[in-house]
């Protein structure tokens, strides 16, 4: 039975179905601890509320925000210009790309790590024993600690000693600003501090895999000084290089102490067993700061109306054993995708949990972090990030024009200020390209009116213009192409062995028929190069009737069978309107059989779907979404594990809830009710407030 709510004749319940689905831990989870945030700023705590016993995780336990960033040394020790470029052959010219060259090691590097995202402070509990020594974890007892989804308030209960704790960890919808609460006996036997300590700013270590934690060397790389200190609160300003940021906390009564030249301690005075604080962070000193109870009632009015409007999926009711783990993927993706991925910046893979790649974005995943946010009714929270591409516009034409084309060229990996960094790979990527198009559309879809196609208008111009300028003529095939050089989203085959990658020619297409129709709603002629391009792009490269890679790849099925199976993204992600569904068909089946899944990414698992989906193998496309397989595995704290050094990869979270809102409420030319569901019975899929993707 496949339903939506309206058909039911009753809303559903979205209390009852975001509560089930509640992360309750009662022990140290190392790679699940659980977050609080509002999409600019998150703080991952452990099993006490606080960042207590961070050695018990392996995800660091972190506080971030979108705007604290630091550049090692200054912001320009190095530029682009200092890289001497790799002069790639294109159709008869050379076009430079950051490549890393000899003897280029120091400015390659730096560039790739700078500026890279900060972790702003770690605060803790100390707890003081009967003896005088101060707990350890092994101390914690009889915990149960519960993330209340519909509140956003983190609830820890847990027993020192036989003393019984209850803390509440929350943060304010609009501020960087944490508020916490305690409740035990211990704060009336003085045996209970807090702490909290800074780490250093830098990397430290060229590999981004080994720079995921937070550094506690380096005492003298940064300074901690403390301002406005009275028994009620104090301000802690940090300074590193030409960066900065402050913290200010406020609590009700204590003393604070220095243990180190970046370790402070709190010592609460109350006598009747309840203390609370909040802390606020910001480039410069917060003003007055909420009390607690005021940060609270304001992140429960935000996040029950979070939930109460937008979009929904219930999957109660469903004979499919699998139903109600895909049900708690589900609403725990949508709050985390709402806590990491809805910032004003484009996000990094790991959102505000910890830092991934030097903390920075990488583009080609903006589509998988954000696409379902208008999907699910949220527009607004997709609107916040894309005023950034407006911003760095001037980037992406200086980019295009150094490299000789028209329009711009949006890049891969960058920081805030959208500069490119330099890579072997990111540098020769293209399908971040036409991300802008489609997700300027989604906004138009919920918003059809004159200002929204205005204020995107340069950039969708711009970006189309790139596009139809990349493309070159191929005489001899009467055709125009992509590459060489180029790097498709699969990226295991060299920039300059590639030619038509079948994703990207797709891509191509899809993007320029949006910048064309995005013309002709603003009464604009449509540009005739564009259309010649669109138009003349090559077919999609086949092999033994199947699509493949690119089309210098004939043997992708079984030499190159590792990494994304982005052929398939042609028809699903894309209405594949030069994609043979018959062929796409015979791909997918081949892929189910031959493709190295374990080497897939979690966001591969929802193209796949969405792909099966389309060809109306419904029974396929939810057995991509729960493919019992690592990269697709789902912790108890909603995030997307990949490996062990990258424990939490919101593309995947975000590319779920893309594919369940296509298969729940259909694609456009194709309003049908879950239509990417099983239609034998043994799915139960009621939906509200979904719109229906391209």
């Amino acid at each position: 039975m496949n339903s939506s709510a309206s058909d039911l004749g009753a809303r559903i319940d979205r209390e009852a179905l975001v509560r089930r689905h509640n992360p309750v831990l009662r022990r140290f989870e190392p790679l699940s601890p659980l977050a609080v945030g509002n999409g600019d700023f998150a703080f991952t705590a452990d099993l006490t509320g606080l960042q207590s016993f961070p050695e018990q995780y392996t995800i660091p336990l972190g506080t971030q925000s979108g705007w604290g960033w630091h550049s090692t040394g200054r912001a320009d020790l190095y530029q682009l210009d200092d890289l001497r470029p790799a002069m790639l052959e294109t159709y008869g010219r050379k076009v430079g790309y950051p490549i890393l060259e000899k003897g280029q090691e120091e400015p390659f590097h730096w560039l790739r790590q700078n500026p890279h995202r900060l972790q702003l402070g770690q605060i803790g509990f100390r707890f003081l024993l009967a003896d005088g020594g101060v707990a350890e974890a092994g101390h914690i007892q009889a915990a149960e600690q519960t993330l209340d989804l519909w509140r956003g308030l983190l609830v820890s209960r847990f027993e020192v000693e036989g003393r019984p704790v209850r803390v509440e960890t929350c943060v304010h919808p609009e501020r960087d600003v944490l508020g916490v609460s305690v409740e035990t006996p211990l704060l009336g036997e003085g045996r209970l501090e807090i702490t909290l300590r800074f780490p250093a700013p830098d990397p430290g270590e060229r590999s981004w895999a080994r720079t995921i934690g937070l550094r506690w060397d380096q005492d003298d790389r940064h300074d901690t000084r403390v301002q406005e200190r009275t028994d009620e609160g104090a301000v802690f300003v940090r300074s590193m290089d030409e960066d900065g940021y402050s913290v200010r906390l406020s609590w009700q009564g204590g003393r604070l102490s220095q243990e180190g030249k970046h370790e402070f301690a709190i010592r609460p005075r109350a006598e009747e067993g309840a203390w609370s604080f909040t802390a606020g962070f910001a480039p410069n000193p917060p003003l007055n700061l909420p009390d607690f109870r005021s940060v609270r009632a304001d992140a429960e009015r935000h996040w029950e109306q979070f939930w109460q409007t937008g979009g929904a999926v219930e999957l109660a009711g469903s004979r499919d054993p699998r139903a109600f783990e895909l049900e708690r993927r589900i609403v725990l993706s949508q709050f985390l995708t709402a806590i990491h991925c809805a910032g004003s910046l484009p996000p990094q893979e790991t959102g505000l949990l910890y830092s991934s790649w030097f903390g920075k974005a990488h583009l080609e995943m903006h589509w998988w972090h954000a696409a379902h946010f208008p999907l699910w009714g949220r527009t607004a929270l997709l609107e916040k990030s894309m005023d950034w591409y407006l911003r760095i516009l001037p980037e992406a034409r200086n980019l295009a024009r150094s490299q000789g084309y028209t329009g711009a060229r949006w890049p891969k990996m960058v920081g805030p200020e959208g500069r490119q960094s330099p890579s072997p790979i990111g540098a020769l990527l293209i399908w971040q390209q036409p991300h802008p198009l489609v997700l300027a559309e989604l906004i138009y879809k919920a918003s059809p009116t004159r200002e929204t196609l205005e204020k995107y208008r340069d950039m969708v111009m711009e970006t189309a213009e790139f596009m139809a300028s990349f493309a070159e003529w191929d005489e001899s095939g009467q055709r125009y192409v992509l590459g060489p050089p180029v790097i498709p989203a699969q990226e295991e085959f060299k920039g300059p062995q590639t030619m038509n990658p079948t994703f990207e020619l797709e891509y191509w297409r899809h993007g320029l028929d949006l910048a064309l129709a995005w013309r002709a709603r603003l009464g604009l002629d449509p540009m005739p190069r564009w259309v010649k391009v669109r138009d003349g792009l090559a077919d999609l490269p086949q092999h033994e009737g199947v699509y493949i890679a690119h089309e210098w790849c004939p043997e992708t099925f079984r030499d190159y069978n590792t990494d994304h199976p982005s052929m398939l993204g042609a028809l699903g992600i894309l209405p594949g309107k030069k994609a043979d569904p018959d062929v796409m068909r015979k791909t997918l089946r081949k892929a189910v059989d031959t493709w190295q899944w374990e080497t897939s990414w979690g966001w591969d698992f929802p193209m796949a779907a969405m792909t099966a989906a389309r060809l109306g193998e419904g029974s396929l496309a939810v057995d991509f979404l729960l493919m019992e397989t690592t990269k697709n595995t789902y912790l108890p704290n909603g995030h997307n594990y990949q490996r062990p050094d990258l424990m939490a990869y919101l593309p995947g979270n975000g590319g779920l809830l893309t594919a369940v809102a296509m298969m729940a409420c259909g694609w456009d030319g194709f309003p049908s009710d879950a239509p990417g569901f099983p239609s034998d019975g043994s799915w139960e899929v009621r939906h509200e407030g979904l719109n229906a993707w391209l």
